[in-house]
């Protein structure tokens, strides 16, 4: 995949602050698919600190929030047959539930990467299992339960 997904969403819905093109205040996370899984990776400074050299859990949240629609619209074109390198995608997904493990402190101003493996699509409904590593230690796991946005 040579483009982010994120960057082949149209350009209405690209506004997200974790992860839209259109948002230059934002976060700017970028998705990608390599093999079986999805990829993105962040580093933090220090405006995003918890306790001294540690990175705050609400922007861990935000990431996989942003990482785990991302993957889902990944793996809806992946399993549909939609071509990734076309603007825009036919495919925008929404957050219905999130959930977020701490398992270790998440150092800052290392990159964090982000991975994700689709756990099942049912019709709109996709689920994927994502985590969030630093110095390859996991800082972090994350399940989403995407929506598929009907097309306009």
């Amino acid at each position: 995949m040579k483009k982010a997904i994120q960057d082949l969403y149209s350009e209405n819905l690209a506004h997200c602050f974790g992860c839209g093109k259109n948002n230059q205040e934002g976060h700017q996370l970028k998705t990608y698919l390599e093999g079986e899984e999805t990829i993105a990776r962040f580093t933090p400074d220090a405006k995003y600190t918890a306790l001294p050299g540690s990175v705050y859990g609400g922007l861990i949240a935000s990431l996989l929030d942003c990482h785990g629609t991302g993957s889902a619209a990944v793996f809806v074109c992946s399993t549909e047959g939609i071509p990734m390198e076309e603007t825009p995608i036919p495919v925008r997904c929404v957050t219905a539930s999130l959930k977020v493990d701490f398992k270790a402190m998440t150092p800052m101003g290392v990159e964090l990467v982000l991975k994700g493996k689709l756990r099942s699509i049912e019709g709109r409904k996709i689920w994927v299992d994502m985590t969030l590593s630093a110095n390859e230690v996991v800082c972090a796991t994350g399940e989403i339960l995407a929506i598929r946005l009907k097309e306009e």
